[in-house]
Order: structure tokens, then C-alpha cells, then sequence
């Protein structure tokens, strides 16, 4: 044992939280509407915006997945149910919108216009090609079979003078082509006439309202998902179809964690992202025991439903373990991005904890107010409410130990509550008030984008009677009346 008891305590550093510090303003040479947002959640995916969703129940589904992506930011689907649920959700996400769709769902000659009416109503589309031995013969659209009998032949009703497109075909190519033939969906086929992909209408038209959306190289919605370290099986099942896989462990500083990890690691394309982690330690043995890490989540025991830290009296609060990463990654000269992760109640966290080191930002209460999130809407004294738990409350772990066989309970005891949340409305008007704020932020801190607020940020320390004067005070506000 190094030193006594005493020196210990004497030793213990100080942990600081988002509400111990501010920003000093610093000289200024950008207005807020020139600050760019642009950051790398991970080594190789980047955002418009800093902003992802927490891999929680009534968090992040599908519908929060598609709706940040499409503003900027990032979602991670949460493991709170089957793999085959969870993949189907990534699924979702991903066809959500493309410049070519490459999954095609298609109808051979033979099958019946009861068939393609319950395919269209099934994947919520309006047509579908038709395909023999591969090659493309026609299209069926909504309105090709909407008063046809069901038991009628597709090959008797489809349309088999199409217009068609080859690979390499450009968007503004694709709108002429659609434009010009007043159609909806534009086949691209190779040399042999065999189908290779889809462009629709819808999707270009997408394109136009989400001109911030986070896409992958083929124009796809960015999606992420979440994953026990243990179970390697579900990792490559999400592989085929998400950008980010997230080892979601509430204490990943751990030796069968660091194992299993290795093991996900060699197995799976995508991006992966570590954590939790609290200290530089933590950190430094990621980048020197484990390969081809994409990204760091710090934090663990400061989201506003975690009892981590009171029950066990062990954690790392996100600003403190954000800066411990940083100063690791600094050091041994690595880019890898940390996301800062657990109590985020405004812009101004936001910025503090950018300002500390972080790339993005991981946020759950804020995201599970909106009506994009999958929580139950409530109504109590007149006004309404969404549902929103923590992961490791009671009754999310049970439903989490009924559906995944990985998630053996480790311990004893919950470390989350569960109740309800003030409702906000939809996500891009939480979304524009974040980025409004932060951009707020990061002008009086003089920096034009996160790597400039890396090197110009200071802090300051605040007193106890520092933070209430810094709150509204000596009014009695309407809401108080």
C-alpha cells in the first residue's frame, strides 16, 4: 500500500462537474452564425452536429435514429430487446433514405398482384421492379394494381417500357431523368440489364429537406448500435448493417471486458466505440492494449437517472473523466474522438465538455422529451410527460435478462431510476436550441469550431453562491407565480 489512510484522502484529486465550472469569455473574432459544428463521433464517421442519442429504451429506436441523423447527428439503437428486433432497426434506419437504394425489393413474372400489394404495404413503398434471372422486365407501382383483382399475374399488369439509368449516375442526372420522363423511380441497371439498385423520387426529395443529414458513402442515414461486450454474436449481426457499434458497459476498465472486446474488435467492419471509462488509465491501456478502437465514451455515474455513484459510491463524472481521456489521447498523440456521456442538461454543458476534449456529446434526458423518442406520453396535473429510465433501473434490466442471453446479471443491486420527463415536441426544434446555444458558447469562448475550442476554452471555478448568482434571481418568474 502506497502512504497511509491519510495521505490518501490528502491525495484525492478534485472531481469537477458541468455546474462547478464556466467558460471565461475570451477575445472574439467569429459571430455565433459563422461557427462551424462539423466533429468526428469516430475515426471514421463524421457530424454536422455533436450531438448522439443514448442506446436506452425510451431513448433511441429507430424513429430518434432516422430523425438526428437527418439533422446532423448520430443515433445508437439500444440492446433492450432481440437481435433480430434490434437488427431489423438498424434495417429501418438505413433504408430510411439513399441516393441508390442497393437492398431492392422485387417481384418475379409469376407472383400475383396480391403479392406486390402486400410487399408494398408491408415496406410501406409504392412500386417494385420486376426481375427475371436477375434481369430487370418491368415495374409495378401502386396505381399499376390498385383496383386489380389479387389473383392476377404481375407480368399481366406491369409496365415494361422503363426508363432506366447505369452506375455513376449523378443526382442532378438522376432528378433530369425523373423530370423529363415524369416518373418516380429510375432502375440503375448494368451493361447485362441486371438490376443494380434504385432511385427514387422520395429519396432525392429527402435529400433536399436534410441538406445537414449525416450519410454514409453511398447516401444512406448514419447509424449506430449498441452491444453487450459478450455477445460477439449480436455484434456481427448489427455489423451487416450499422456504421458504429458501441461496447455499452457501464465500467468497460475491466479485464474480461478488455478480452471480449479483442474479440469483437477482429470480427466486425464497423466503427467501434469503448466505454465507459472514467480515468487516464483507463484511456491509456485502451490505446495501448486494444486495435483498431474508432472511439471513447467518458463518463460514468452523471446521468440524471444513474444511482451509480450514490449506491456504490464509485464513479467518474463526465467532465472530469472527459479531460482524463483527452489528456491520455493528447499524450501518446492519438486523434481517437471521446464522446462525452451522462449529464447534459443544456448548451452550455455541451460546450464545457467539448471545451474539455470531447468530439460529441451523448445525450439521454434531454433526447427522451421528444416525440421521437420511444417512451410513453403521460399527462399529469395538466401537463404532459414521457416515460424515461435508466439501463440499469430494475425494470429495464429485467426486460433486458428475459431477451438477451449475454446479459447475465453481475450484480445485485439497480443503478438507475426510472419516472418522466418534461415534454418538449419534436426532436429539430430540441436539436436547434442545442445548436443555437452552443454556438452561443463557443463565440464567447472566440472559437470559430470544436478543434478551436480545444486550444482556446479556460475555466473558471465557481463558488456556491457563484452558481445561484448565476441562475435567474430576485424575480418572481411567471412560472413561479
Amino acid at each position: 500500500m502506497k502512504g497511509t489512510f491519510s495521505q490518501k484522502l490528502k491525495d484525492a484529486s478534485l472531481a469537477v462537474t458541468f455546474r462547478d465550472v464556466i467558460l471565461v469569455p475570451n477575445w472574439v473574432e467569429v459571430e455565433p452564425k459563422e461557427i462551424d459544428l462539423t466533429t468526428q463521433a469516430t475515426v471514421n464517421h463524421k457530424l454536422n452536429l455533436p450531438f448522439i442519442s443514448s442506446p436506452m429504451d425510451t431513448v433511441t429506436e429507430a424513429e430518434m435514429a432516422i430523425a438526428l441523423a437527418r439533422l446532423g447527428g448520430l443515433g445508437i439503437l439500444h440492446r433492450n430487446c432481440s437481435v433480430e428486433d434490434q437488427v431489423k432497426m438498424a434495417a429501418q434506419v438505413k433504408r430510411a433514405e439513399s441516393l441508390i437504394i442497393r437492398e431492392v425489393i422485387t417481384l418475379s413474372t409469376n407472383q400475383t398482384v396480391g403479392d406486390a400489394m402486400d410487399l408494398m404495404q408491408k415496406h410501406q413503398i409504392s412500386g417494385l421492379p420486376v426481375v427475371e434471372g436477375g434481369k430487370l422486365v418491368g415495374l409495378v407501382t401502386g396505381r399499376d394494381v390498385r383496383f386489380a383483382h389479387r389473383t392476377l399475374k404481375v407480368k399481366d399488369m406491369m409496365t415494361k417500357k422503363l426508363v432506366t439509368a447505369k452506375e455513376g449516375t449523378t443526382l442532378e442526372e438522376a432528378k433530369n431523368l425523373l423530370h423529363a420522363n415524369r416518373i418516380e423511380k429510375l432502375p440503375i441497371v448494368d451493361n447485362e440489364g441486371t438490376l443494380r439498385g434504385l432511385i427514387t423520387f422520395k429519396d432525392i426529395m429527402l435529400r433536399g429537406r436534410f441538406p445537414n443529414a449525416a450519410r454514409d458513402e453511398e447516401g444512406k442515414l448514419l447509424c449506430g448500435a449498441a452491444v453487450s461486450p459478450f455477445d460477439l454474436e449480436r455484434a456481427k449481426k448489427l455489423d451487416q448493417h450499422i456504421d458504429v457499434l458501441v461496447i455499452d458497459v457501464a465500467h468497460f476498465h475491466n479485464a474480461n471486458v478488455f478480452k471480449s472486446t479483442k474479440d469483437i474488435l477482429k470480427e466486425v467492419h464497423a466503427d467501434v466505440v469503448v466505454g465507459n471509462i472514467g480515468t487516464y488509465r483507463a484511456a491509456e491501456d485502451i490505446l495501448t492494449k486494444l486495435e483498431r478502437v474508432a472511439g471513447i465514451r467518458a463518463g460514468i455515474g452523471s446521468g440524471s437517472i444513474c444511482t451509480t455513484s450514490e449506491v456504490a459510491k464509485a464513479g467518474s463524472p463526465t467532465l472530469f473523466a472527459t479531460a482524463q481521456a483527452a489528456d491520455a489521447l493528447r499524450k501518446h498523440g492519438s486523434d481517437i474522438p471521446i464522446i462525452a456521456d451522462g449529464g447534459i442538461r443544456g448548451p452550455g454543458d455541451i460546450a464545457v465538455a467539448l471545451g474539455a476534449g470531447a468530439s460529441t456529446v451523448m445525450i439521454g434526458n434531454l433526447f427522451a422529451r421528444c416525440k421521437e423518442a420511444p417512451g410513453n406520453l403521460v399527462a399529469i396535473g395538466g401537463r404532459y410527460y414521457k416515460q424515461y429510465r435508466g439501463m440499469g433501473s430494475t425494470s429495464a434490466m429485467a426486460k433486458r435478462y428475459s431477451m438477451d442471453r449475454y446479459s447475465i446479471p453481475a450484480k445485485g443491486i439497480a443503478e438507475g431510476v426510472e419516472g418522466w420527463v418534461p415534454y418538449k415536441g419534436d426532436l429539430a426544434t430540441v436539436i436547434q436550441e442545442l445548436a443555437d446555444g452552443l454556438r452561443a458558447a463557443m463565440g464567447y469562448a472566440g472559437a470559430r469550431n470544436i478543434s478551436e475550442l480545444w486550444e482556446k476554452a479556460e475555466f473558471t471555478v465557481m463558488s456556491a453562491a457563484g452558481i445561484e448568482e448565476a441562475k435567474p434571481h430576485d424575480i418572481l418568474l411567471p412560472g413561479e407565480a
